[in-house]
């Protein structure tokens, strides 16, 4: 958050906030006024999973629970909370995250900074036993060791792996032998697979080999059926055969993350990316549309980390350096001309300064209560407390 905020205070930088691309403002609006438009929009929504009955009150996307948890304005403010066993389909760190917040008190969240009304969602829950489905072995699970650690901390979830699930056939041995990360992973489920059962309240268990097959149910969910499967060589897996039917009333998938088309832009509809060639976006005929680039996962899709990006990005701007002596000059170069039509267009857009108010009064909740912040979650409020108001035409 510090290094953000040194980069918003450059002079050279300006923030407008609450202002929906494709909404409020759409390419030609931002062609007229830069030189250049980068895209990092990301991927803000759930792969979808095809199987029967995923569709069912009960069964929810990662990426929307997440976005609630987070305390996005744009997320409902109540969550459903009913089921006493859930499952999560998933083996990355999204979806043990989704279990741990799942699978953990209400109150041990409070160190976080969590959303009073995320506070008393999860506080209402009455979940005893959260389940995280992987369909192939520990050796080809994607969590970082950090995360999985994490989860045993609580004093009130125990992790639990089945011993019969500690299997690895020759590739997953060569896999452990020559990646420090997949040894780490691999120890840490084994330490749980062998340690003698204890007693705390709420049970996490992570299951492997197990690929979901269907979510049962009529009228909502009432159990994950899934496939056993078995390696094939080269650390693959197919299945057995062998279906088991797990009493859930709650499945959450997270599977992955799909970007969404961005208006005027060229799609790639196959990879749910923006095509390009070094970041500089293409046209369906290959050629480069000038001055338009993308970077982050709208750009590359849903993978890979920070450090990841940061590579990422120095692509995308080496291209951009580039192409300056080349690129299309802005017509209208009135640094106050996006805030004119943003306010002729009465978007309730927010600058830094505004930015900077409602982080302080998060800041201030916080103080209130013995933590570092509480988010304030209501669009309405967000804009009141930034005054938007005041800083018509300003940084």
């Amino acid at each position: 958050m510090k290094a953000l905020h040194e980069v918003l205070e450059l002079p050279q930088v300006r923030f407008l906030g609450n202002v929906q691309f494709g909404v409020d403002i759409d390419l030609a609006d931002l062609q007229c006024r830069y030189d250049a438009v980068v895209f990092a929009t990301g991927a803000s929504k759930d792969r979808d999973l095809d199987i029967p009955g995923i569709g069912l009150p009960g069964s929810f996307g990662g990426a929307e629970f997440a976005s609630w948890y987070d305390g996005s304005p744009d997320a409902p403010a109540d969550w459903p909370f009913t089921a006493e066993s859930i499952a999560v389909i998933g083996a990355g760190n999204v979806a043990l995250d989704v279990a741990r917040m799942l699978s953990k008190t209400a109150d041990e969240l409070l160190s976080t900074e969590i959303a009073d009304n995320v506070y008393r969602g999860l506080k209402s829950s009455p979940v005893r036993d959260v389940h995280l489905f992987a369909r192939r072995g520990p050796a080809q699970a994607k969590f970082t060791p950090l995360e999985l650690r994490e989860l045993d901390e609580s004093p009130n979830v125990e992790v639990i792996v089945d011993p019969a699930d500690i299997t690895f056939d020759e590739a997953s041995l060569a896999a452990k032998a020559q990646d420090s990360q997949i040894r780490m992973v691999t120890r840490e489920l084994e330490k749980y697979a062998t340690r003698a059962r204890d007693r705390r309240p709420r049970k996490l268990h992570l299951h492997f080999f197990e690929n979901p097959v269907e979510v049962v149910g009529s009228d909502s969910v009432v159990a994950l059926r899934t496939e056993r499967t078995q390696y094939v060589g080269n650390g693959e897996t197919a299945g057995s055969g062998i279906h088991t039917q797990w009493p859930v009333q709650a499945v959450y998938r997270c599977i992955g993350y799909r970007s969404t088309t961005l208006p005027g832009l060229p799609w790639d509809d196959n990879r749910a990316v923006v095509p390009h060639i070094a970041g500089r976006v293409i046209d369906r005929h290959g050629g480069a549309l000038p001055g338009i680039y993308v970077n982050g996962w709208i750009k590359r899709g849903p993978v890979g980390l920070i450090g990841r990006t940061r590579s990422d990005a120095a692509e995308t701007v080496k291209s951009l350096l580039e192409d300056l002596s080349v690129l299309p000059r802005a017509v209208d170069r009135d640094q106050n001309s996006i805030d004119a039509l943003l306010l002729s267009r009465r978007v309730q857009h927010t600058t830094l300064r505004g930015w900077l108010r409602l982080d302080a009064h998060e800041r201030e909740l916080g103080a209130q209560c013995d933590r570092e912040r509480v988010k304030v979650v209501d669009r309405a409020a967000m804009i009141a407390i930034s005054g938007v108001d005041r800083d018509t035409a300003r940084r």
